[in-house]
């Protein structure tokens, strides 16, 4: 039974994976080495998760453990880095096993599946959060930014937009649905598919990238601030799932809102010229993942929303922790 810190750092997080050949010390010292191979750039991103503003206090450790690593995993995938190593620090109000265990279990399965290595951390005591700083890998001179975009290119985004939202909705119990559909939802709201092969498909094809945490309205946006162009996006064409449909009761209108403002999707969005349709069509076949043209760059400032041709005047916002929104 883990008594304290180091207890807990024995029992759950030491020796539970296979060392990767390019780290050479890693849990048990005061810092982490890797080898970093020639010609390549370290991507670096670190991320927090606290109860009650990103998770309920009492949702299962395992989605919780999942939803904290994938969100990390997405970042390297939307700068087309391939993941390498993972630090983990984890605040705790008390040593709860029966919450530690399917949490380190789901953690390391995830790891695992990316070839992700725990090379360290801390374990303090506190409100309950969790902070990963993940590390990935990616060829010099080819990581996708935010600041590429140009004027004509194609606006992407890979797989469904809106689930994550009706998910929290159905969890926050704000929305009422069948079992089955609330279980897919509320399964799609934490546990989101990190798309690192996609990102890594993207080198050199795509010209500006990022990951859809804070809703597609808002993130789109920050391609257009970064690059000074301005993104045009198509309602009719955003990627709708019949599960969306089905908890919006058909109402396409409503699904399409969700799907703007939706927070948490770890899709990636990101343009690419139309000279690269054939590239990226071929590029991204081996990956089985659905991406959508949703719209495309123009030139000037700010988002315009089309809908049959004609511009919208939804009054939507993504979702930010400091500002009270429609999420």
């Amino acid at each position: 039974m883990a008594k304290n810190e180091f207890d807990i750092i024995n029992h759950y997080f030491a020796h539970q994976q296979q060392q990767r050949d390019d780290v050479v010390l890693a849990i048990g010292d005061d810092c982490a080495l890797v080898d970093v191979p020639a010609n390549y750039h370290v991507a670096i991103s670190t991320d927090s998760l606290v109860a009650g503003t990103h998770f309920l206090v009492d949702a299962d450790p395992a989605f919780v453990a999942y939803k904290a690593l994938a969100s990390n995993i997405s970042d390297l995938a939307a700068m087309g880095a391939t993941p390498a190593w993972v630090s983990l620090a984890l605040t705790l109000p008390t040593i709860d096993e029966a919450w530690l265990a399917p949490f380190c279990h789901s953690f390391f399965e995830l790891a695992n599946r990316y070839n992700i290595q725990l090379i360290g951390g801390d374990t303090t005591k506190g409100p309950l959060s969790i902070t990963l700083t993940v590390q990935g890998l990616v060829p010099r001179g080819q990581a996708l930014t935010r600041s590429g975009a140009q004027v004509g290119d194609d606006v992407y985004v890979t797989g469904n937009l809106g689930d994550s939202a009706a998910g929290l909705a159905l969890i926050l119990n704000q929305s009422q649905c069948d079992q089955r559909l609330t279980k897919v939802l509320v399964e799609r709201h934490f546990k989101a598919h990190p798309r690192v092969n996609v990102g890594e498909a993207l080198r050199g094809i795509a010209s500006a990238a990022l990951d859809i945490s804070d809703g597609v309205i808002a993130d789109v946006k920050h391609i257009g601030e970064r690059s000074q162009v301005a993104i045009e996006v198509d309602v009719e064409k955003l990627p709708l799932s019949a599960e969306l449909l089905a908890f919006c009761d058909g109402d396409c209108q409503q699904a399409q809102q969700l799907a703007l403002t939706s927070g948490e999707e770890y899709e990636l969005c990101f343009t690419a010229s139309k000279a690269n349709r054939d590239a990226l069509k071929m590029a991204l076949a081996h990956t089985n993942v659905k991406y959508s043209c949703i719209g495309q760059v123009i030139a000037g400032r700010g988002l315009l929303l089309l809908q049959l041709g004609k511009p919208v005047s939804w009054k939507l916002s993504g979702w930010d922790h400091f500002v009270v929104t429609n999420k």
